[in-house]
């Protein structure tokens, strides 16, 4: 690491962790190893009832599979720097790897907005065209759409990464997060960081953040007045029901990413940001699974006749 005036060139980082107080540490790693278990163990049971339970072999199952295995890479991705420092105490991390974990935590996100985004759209599918929802949804267009959500996930994320690698002085190498995030890089940056700013709002709120958003809004305007022409209430609490649980998904993850990323950068933020960070890498993926099931008779029959066949 080379010093002057005050400027550094990092050739590593230290990231601070969720807590510098002592006696939280052990019961922090705790909590974060148990719910990163619940993650693993949640998603990787949906994978497993999708995979073999041919009655789940549907367009709506195939997105929730993809969902599965972003939250479980993103969590690992996050999380694995909190487990680390628990167990070995060093904080330490390389400037590639660094640079590598901010790549792959952005993929995700993006893979999961958009992911979401194909859900909504199959849904939509489900409740207006209900009758033409096979021919529509096949197989081929399920795997064009999930593949295009994947590659435009990673794809979006390189000029923000680019233009960070560009970086070359950084007033601390301590990260005050848990993993490396692109926020807390531009707070330490002495680099004018003007251009990467206007990138991040701009992608975030509208490449990212609005296109998405809009789009299934605008599937979900449809549902709704599908819905609401529906003459029984049977059969508008059934069209509901079907898209209740991707519903919940999606206002929760984009609350809790407007509330981290769409505010200004402060220090009071960064460190708001890191329980938001934390709820968003160990809660939402728990929490995706959970909602699926409990609100999904399809998931609780698939699951059922697994124990069964146990």
């Amino acid at each position: 690491m080379m010093e002057k005036s005050n400027q550094t060139m990092v050739t590593y980082f230290i990231i601070s962790g969720i807590t510098d107080i002592l006696e939280l540490q052990a019961p922090v790693f705790l909590l974060v190893l148990l719910m990163y278990l619940c993650t693993i163990g949640g998603n990787m049971t949906i994978l497993l009832l999708v995979y073999t339970d041919h009655h789940l072999h549907i367009p709506m199952y195939f997105f929730l599979a993809n969902l599965s295995i972003v939250d479980m890479f993103s969590s690992t991705v996050t999380l694995h720097n909190v487990l680390l420092i628990g167990i070995t105490g060093n904080k330490a991390i390389t400037y590639l790897c660094c640079i590598v974990q901010m790549y792959f935590f952005g993929s995700f996100v993006s893979n999961e907005l958009l992911l979401l985004t194909a859900m909504s759209y199959d849904r939509y599918v489900a409740v207006c065209n209900p009758l033409r929802y096979t021919m529509i949804m096949n197989n081929r267009i399920c795997a064009i759409l999930a593949t295009v959500c994947w590659v435009l996930g990673f794809i979006e994320t390189i000029p923000n990464v680019v233009l960070v690698t560009r970086y070359n002085c950084y007033r601390s190498n301590v990260i005050n997060h848990f993993f490396c995030d692109l926020l807390p890089i531009i707070k330490l940056s002495c680099n004018d960081t003007s251009v990467l700013q206007t990138l991040f709002i701009v992608e975030g709120t509208v490449v990212l953040g609005l296109a998405p958003f809009f789009l299934t809004v605008i599937s979900y305007v449809f549902i709704i007045s599908t819905i609401l022409r529906i003459r029984s209430s049977s059969g508008r609490r059934k069209a509901f029901y079907t898209c209740s649980s991707h519903l919940t998904v999606v206002l929760l993850l984009y609350t809790t990413l407007v509330y981290q990323y769409l505010r200004p950068i402060s220090a009071d933020s960064l460190e708001y940001n890191k329980l938001l960070a934390l709820f968003n890498s160990a809660a939402v993926p728990i929490l995706n699974p959970l909602i699926y099931s409990l609100k999904n008779k399809d998931v609780k029959a698939a699951l059922r006749r697994k124990l069964r066949s146990l």
